[in-house]
């Protein structure tokens, strides 16, 4: 079968790249624009557009997939239907009508509807979760279900890690999907009308942590967040980001000490290690590296 791919950062990359190992013709891949980066703000391509190029796919970089201009060259592909994994802009009638859109989402649906499904479970502590293969309707990830693969979550995952797992086993079911409407048999399963969730964009309340809150629920933020966004902390007047945290034997302690060459921050359920970390303006670091050469009082603040 001729299909789109329509994608933009890395965890979309190993579902478009299942789709150029399989039997599949990815004909057109659509991706976000170009951004410019670095001090000489170079445009630099997505992920999913390098890939794209790679493979000697045409790609498409419109500004609204749903334009006009967009729709013509799309329809000059003959696809027979369009897959979308982790894109960043709404499809409206004019492409869900013209295609069928295969879509991945990163949770066991109807739970985590919305823009951060991994990001919001792991700050809920669930502890099993999956990826759903979905054909798109107007709706916000309410679409008939293809098929749920459940995905395995270690302890220690972060965002960054589940989400690999989730694109490595999105890909295949997403194969097996376009296998079977190629072949006349493929099912979906509506979605129950109770029992949904939502996973809202991560926004900048998400990320300060509240010391008053236990020890198990400010680690689940900090994987929530990691390895792109970051919690944040404030240490004597200054915003530090927190990329990782682990359980300690320490006893609960007054706001953040040191403890034995590690920094130990007091919640409200005993001490939690700050293992990984980033001052403003340098590179992450391991937070007995950062105590070897701090000097300040280690005050709590609110910036």
């Amino acid at each position: 079968m001729r299909v789109m791919f329509a994608g933009s950062p890395a965890p979309a990359v190993p579902v478009l790249q299942a789709l150029i190992d399989s039997p599949h013709e990815v004909v057109l891949a659509i991706t976000r624009e170009d951004r410019p980066r670095g001090r000489g703000r170079t445009p630099v391509p997505t992920p999913v557009g390098d890939a794209a190029v790679e493979a000697g796919i045409a790609t498409l970089k419109p500004p609204s997939i749903n334009a006009p201009e967009s729709l013509e060259v799309m329809r000059q592909g003959d696809a027979g239907a369009l897959v979308v994994a982790a894109f960043g802009q709404v499809l409206k009638d004019e492409v869900l009508d013209g295609w069928p859109c295969v879509n991945v989402h990163y949770s066991l649906l109807p739970l985590y509807r919305g823009a951060a499904p991994v990001e919001r479970q792991l700050m809920d502590g669930v502890e099993e979760t999956g990826t759903t293969i979905m054909l798109m309707d107007a709706g916000l990830d309410t679409g008939p279900i293809i098929e749920a693969v459940p995905v395995p979550l270690a302890r220690d995952d972060d965002a960054g890690a589940l989400l690999t797992k989730m694109a490595g086993a999105s890909g295949p079911a997403v194969v097996r999907a376009l296998d079977a409407m190629e072949a006349g048999t493929l099912t979906s399963t509506p979605q129950p009308g109770e029992g949904s969730s939502l996973a809202p964009k991560i926004t900048d309340e998400d990320r300060p942590i509240d010391r008053s809150r236990t020890a198990a629920e400010i680690r689940n933020q900090v994987r929530a967040l990691s390895p792109h966004i970051g919690a944040t902390l404030g240490i004597d007047g200054r915003q530090f980001k927190i990329w990782k945290v682990r359980p300690t034997n320490a006893a609960a302690v007054p706001g953040l000490v040191r403890d034995s060459g590690r920094l130990v921050l007091g919640t409200a359920s005993g001490g939690l290690e700050i293992v990984e970390m980033q001052p403003p303006g340098k590179a992450r670091m391991h937070a007995d590296a950062f105590l070897r050469g701090y000097r300040g009082e280690l005050a709590l603040t609110s910036a």
